[in-house]
């Protein structure tokens, strides 16, 4: 039966789902990045938003601007004095409205991380008195406490370089939209665990590589380190009862709205075994089906030693 004009005029009118997304975090972090991969997705992208601003932008994009159907904006400490609570207002205020799914996108870096930047871009930190950097970090960490613990997803860019920052929100934005996505991070336990982590895998259960003369320039990505780990006794079980367990976990937490899980697999230098089980977990995870998107990044595995 053909379908009415009435009926095809519905459905081209049908109002879609609008995202409103906001970026914030420390300074030096990596906000200007994640929103210029945000713009390069096509999100509608504004910088230095005051979040009273947030419910005019949303009216704006309500009343049919063209190009506004998905807005992300950053926040930062030029607009300090509009934190407190008046974020979270904002937010509450535009997800009473019809259609919107609301984002917090928090990212941060440890101090070492935050005073090399300054030191190679040689800016002024927003915060900081008679040039000190570090008291400045501090400050401004402690005032975006509160801010940090109500952000749907914080990211921790330590160590990255702008160009892996720039990737790794350009795969978040195209992402977002209604898919949960699983990062698997390898990492080794000597350089720090990563402190985005949702969840932590160590591996050093496994025999070590390094130990071997032949392997040990090897990282986990030839083959001859891979067949190692990846046949070692009790690896073959634990890379089952892992997947069965995220195949379990994941669903769960795509149901309740979130959208990023990160899982760190640690192990002690991170150019081995960790290397190895993530690109196997990688493959294992492959058929979650579209709802969800899994990445591998592997952290320090130019790392010497």
């Amino acid at each position: 039966m053909a379908r009415s004009q009435q009926d095809e005029e519905s459905s081209v009118s049908a109002p879609a789902v609008r995202r409103f997304v906001i970026i914030t975090g420390l300074s030096g972090a990596g906000k200007s990045a994640a929103l210029r991969a945000f713009e390069d997705a096509g999100y509608y992208c504004i910088d230095n938003l005051p979040p009273k601003m947030v419910p005019a932008v949303a009216e704006m994009s309500r009343t049919g601007l063209s190009g506004m159907e998905r807005v992300v904006v950053v926040v930062d400490m030029r607009g300090r004095r509009y934190f407190g609570r008046e974020v979270e207002e904002s937010l509450r205020s535009l997800e009473r409205g019809e259609g919107w799914e609301c984002r917090i996108i928090f990212v941060e870096a440890d101090d070492a991380t935050l005073v090399q930047r300054y030191k190679e871009s040689r800016r002024p930190h927003p915060a900081a008195r008679d040039g000190d950097v570090l008291e400045g970090i501090r400050t401004e960490r402690e005032a975006l406490a509160e801010l940090r613990a109500f952000a749907d997803l914080v990211v921790n860019t330590s160590g990255q370089s702008m160009h892996q920052i720039r990737a790794r929100f350009k795969r978040l934005a195209e992402d977002l939209p209604g898919r949960l996505t699983v990062s698997l991070v390898s990492f080794g336990f000597k350089h720090g665990a990563p402190l985005d982590a949702d969840m932590l895998l160590d591996v050093r259960f496994l025999p070590n590589p390094h130990y071997d003369p032949a392997l040990r320039p090897l990282t986990g990505h030839d083959e001859p380190v891979r067949a190692a780990v990846l046949g070692a006794e009790g690896a073959p079980e634990f890379l089952r009862r892992t997947r069965e367990l995220l195949e379990f976990l994941l669903p769960r937490y795509a149901a309740e709205g979130k959208t990023y899980f990160t899982v760190g697999i640690g192990c002690t230098g991170g150019r081995h075994r960790s290397v190895a089980i993530a690109e196997e977990l990688r493959a294992r995870l492959s058929g979650l089906g579209e709802g969800f998107s899994v990445h591998v990044r592997h952290r320090d595995v130019d790392r010497g030693g």
